[in-house]
């Protein structure tokens, strides 16, 4: 929870988009799970634990990617990256 909070608080201090974005991948690569594992724990074995363990597993899994495709769209937006046509 202290990985989430300290990003949180750390995402207000940059302007930019860019520098943003490293303060959300602690959140989907450290705290999610830590936040997930604790819950299912708390919860024993119980089919909401395969769903906690689910949907941590789904946030890990696709969260670097999201924050990637945000990241890029945003450096096309300020010319940083050429923009590619699809093909």
């Amino acid at each position: 929870m202290l990985v989430c909070v300290a990003s949180a608080l750390g995402v207000l201090l940059p302007h930019s988009v860019l520098r943003r974005i490293h303060f959300l991948t602690p959140v989907t690569s450290l705290g999610a799970p830590l936040v997930g594992v604790g819950l299912a724990v708390d919860s024993g074995l119980h089919l909401s634990t395969a769903l906690i363990l689910f949907t941590t597993v789904v946030l890990v899994v696709t969260g670097p990617v999201l924050a990637a495709a945000t990241a890029r769209v945003a450096a096309q937006r300020q010319k940083l990256v050429p923009a590619e046509s699809p093909e």
